[in-house]
């Protein structure tokens, strides 16, 4: 007969996997590092494979581990979700994430349906603005999640996937006159970009001092639909996360005389203390499906999202 995958025991190893500490993650989970410990050898016990290397230098998963996480994440997000089903309050409750409009436009769609799936009657409000005023605010309790963009490698918050970062510029007009000039080649460059304080901007505008090249801002908001029309309308060309670049304008690169643009991580903070179960699901919910869209590099966003306005979602100003 077939052992059975403790999710007790899943939990702990997903706490470690995600804080990359035994000692933090059993400061996540209210136990000691000790039992955390004791947790991921059981686990190690029932699946027949070291799912951690342990050293001097801290603790790094085996691939069996990567390979475990995957699945330690869905099973945990389906028993949650069914908890959640049977157990639902009547009380109706509500939860605040905070995300950078990109993400609250071409990632939480998806995100929101499964949750709204298990709490019809939690109203999700959703608050845009630049990952670090987010960060700055989550620290204050005034959000429960945070969705936001950090350098690739730098600390805070928890790793939910590696995200290359684009050139974008309007799609070329084979119409267009002999001597007509692509905006990527202007100079100065007219750039469409997030406001001051988009970490994908600042890399941009780096990267463009970098090779010496003159740039100007030619258009600025903090929506992706109105960055995505400004370059569509040639206004502009963009940097941003390969995730939120829409099929229908072009990247470009080094042909074009861009220089390449490092990666950025997508990091979830979550609130101080002990967070509710609708919280904990919703966070849950994000790693699964943002991080299996990375495993599946599926590049922009799914063909089986569902909008936005399809979920109950209170957008603030």
């Amino acid at each position: 007969m077939p052992a059975n995958l403790d999710t007790d025991l899943l939990r702990a190893f997903v706490a470690v996997a995600d804080s990359a500490s035994f000692t933090r993650a059993g400061e996540r989970l209210g136990r000691t590092q000790a039992a955390v410990s004791q947790q991921v050898r059981r686990l190690e016990d029932t699946v027949g494979k070291r799912v951690f290397e342990r050293d001097t230098h801290g603790v790094r998963m085996t691939r069996d581990g990567e390979l475990l996480l995957t699945y330690a994440r869905r099973m945990l997000t389906l028993n949650d979700e069914v908890l959640a089903l049977m157990h639902r309050s009547p009380t109706v409750a509500s939860v605040r994430i905070g995300t950078p409009d990109d993400y609250a436009t071409m990632l939480l769609p998806e995100i929101l349906a499964r949750f709204n799936a298990a709490y019809p009657e939690v109203m999700v409000e959703v608050v845009c603005d630049n990952s670090p005023d987010l960060v700055a605010e989550i620290e204050k309790g005034r959000y429960d999640l945070a969705l936001v963009t950090r350098k690739a490698g730098e600390a805070g918050g928890e790793l939910v996937r590696r995200e290359p970062v684009a050139w974008v510029a309007p799609p070329l007009d084979p119409a267009s006159p002999p001597d007509h000039r692509p905006v990527d080649s202007l100079d100065p460059l007219p750039l469409a970009l997030f406001p001051k304080g988009c970490v994908v901007r600042d890399l941009a505008v780096a990267a463009l001092d970098g090779i010496g090249r003159d740039w100007r801002v030619a258009f600025t908001s903090k929506s992706v639909v109105a960055v995505h029309g400004a370059v569509m309308g040639g206004l502009g060309v963009t940097a941003m996360e390969a995730c939120t670049v829409p099929s229908s304008l072009r990247r470009i690169g080094a042909a074009e005389g861009f220089p390449d643009l490092p990666d950025v991580d997508i990091a979830l903070h979550r609130a101080r203390g002990t967070a509710p179960k609708p919280v904990r699901l919703l966070a849950d919910a994000i790693h699964d499906l943002v991080g299996r869209q990375f495993l599946g590099r599926q590049g922009n966003r799914p063909t089986n999202a569902v909008p936005v306005s399809a979920v109950p979602v209170s957008v603030a100003p």
